[in-house]
């Protein structure tokens, strides 16, 4: 304690590995009413990525985690990395950095704030006290200058966090999900009584195309076997060489959160004649579903429809979720109920000509972006006759 009874100052410090922070700290700033709301910013989510390498300073992730105190205990924090890449982060800024470049700037290595691999929007600054939040972003942008990396990004984060952030000198930009709400649905059927009926009757025969053949299981996380795990294994090695060549997760990844979070682990699994064929790795937070991970080892109609998003809404109604949020992108998901949602980033940009070129640059894709979300909202399956 300083003279006079008074409080110490705030203190930053950033830490190169974030099991040399409690868990019991860091998860009370993360979650300060002590909820799981989000299991993306939770001490062991980070951890098992730093412990299975699958993001550390070799794959271009090298962390760098915020931390303030005060009178020696943690306040507040943020999930930090020093990044030498932009894959892995849902938000595209690859066409920044070349323009950068090819003007004679460097782009890389940049500072980012988020959950790796983890397009889920939720809490990035993390305190118990809301109004600490304002020195956190200063923190972040006052790193940045520290470390002399051309540009800060927070990735996925809520309204509040963007004022915030827009405050302390960072561009908000915006980009378009597709989650599904729970509106007091009992069951699928209710779910399917809010459509019109060509929608209805479409995603019936969809989900009987699905399941012919198959036995499709929802398996929570303490039930998982470890041949369930190495059968998503496979599935998820099978994404990764479809979509973006070498998987981002090792396999040590997914020991880590079967061993730390199977509370907070829900799979679907389809098998034929008792064989795994396709999988989808959820994860539950206190108000939504979170899906995360597929693959399959057998292409069969629909199955990605089923497997992804209607066992899904089907867990969502039977826990009483909110909502279920299934990832980036997907327009695809508007036919099966799921809605347009608004997602921010926030850019603290250094030079102060990219710095304008961006702002230009958000401010027609901000324009782009509202177009979309009028144009898709009106083909949503719902019925329009109240």
């Amino acid at each position: 304690m300083a003279d006079g009874g008074e409080a110490e100052a705030v203190t930053a410090r950033t830490i190169g590995v974030i099991d040399d922070i409690a868990a019991a700290d860091w998860n009370a700033v993360a979650a300060p009413d002590g909820g799981t709301s989000n299991p993306f910013v939770s001490h062991a989510f980070l951890s098992a990525l730093e412990r299975s390498q699958s993001a550390c300073p070799a794959t271009g992730w090298a962390p760098c985690h915020l931390a303030l105190e005060q009178d020696g205990a943690l306040i507040a924090a943020a999930p930090l990395y020093v990044k030498s890449h932009s894959y892995g982060e849902y938000v595209f800024d690859h066409h920044w950095a070349d323009a950068y470049e090819r003007a004679g700037g460097r782009y890389y290595p940049k500072l980012l704030c988020a959950a790796p691999f983890t397009p889920a929007p939720g809490p990035r600054l993390l305190c118990a006290q809301a109004e600490i939040k304002p020195l956190i972003a200063a923190t972040i942008a006052g790193l940045a200058e520290r470390l002399s990396v051309s540009s800060a990004h927070v990735n996925f984060i809520s309204e509040e966090d963007a004022a915030i952030l827009a405050n302390a000198g960072f561009l908000i930009r915006c980009g378009v999900q597709y989650h599904w709400f729970n509106r007091g649905y009992e069951s699928y059927d209710d779910f399917l009584a809010a459509l019109s009926s060509r929608k209805r009757k479409a995603l019936r025969r969809e989900r009987q195309k699905a399941q012919d053949g198959l036995t499709i299981r929802r398996i929570d996380g303490p039930s998982i076997t470890k041949e369930i795990w190495d059968a998503f294994w496979r599935f998820y090695q099978d994404t990764g060489d479809r979509k973006w060549g070498r998987p981002y997760l090792t396999r040590a990844f997914f020991d880590e959160i079967a061993a730390t979070m199977s509370d907070r682990i829900m799979m679907v699994i389809a098998e034929a004649e008792g064989r795994p064929i396709a999988g989808a790795l959820n994860f539950i937070g206190g108000e939504a579903l979170y899906g995360r991970y597929w693959g399959r080892t057998e292409d069969r109609p629909f199955l990605h429809f089923e497997v992804c998003y209607h066992q899904a809404i089907d867990y969502a109604i039977e826990r009483g979720l909110a909502r279920v949020e299934a990832g980036a992108q997907g327009e695809h998901k508007i036919a099966r109920g799921y809605e347009p949602v608004k997602t921010l980033s926030a850019h603290w940009i250094a030079d102060p000509g990219l710095r304008a070129a961006i702002a230009r640059y958000l401010e027609a894709e901000r324009q782009e972006t509202d177009y979309e979300m009028e144009a898709v909202a009106s083909m949503t399956p719902y019925r329009t006759d109240g």
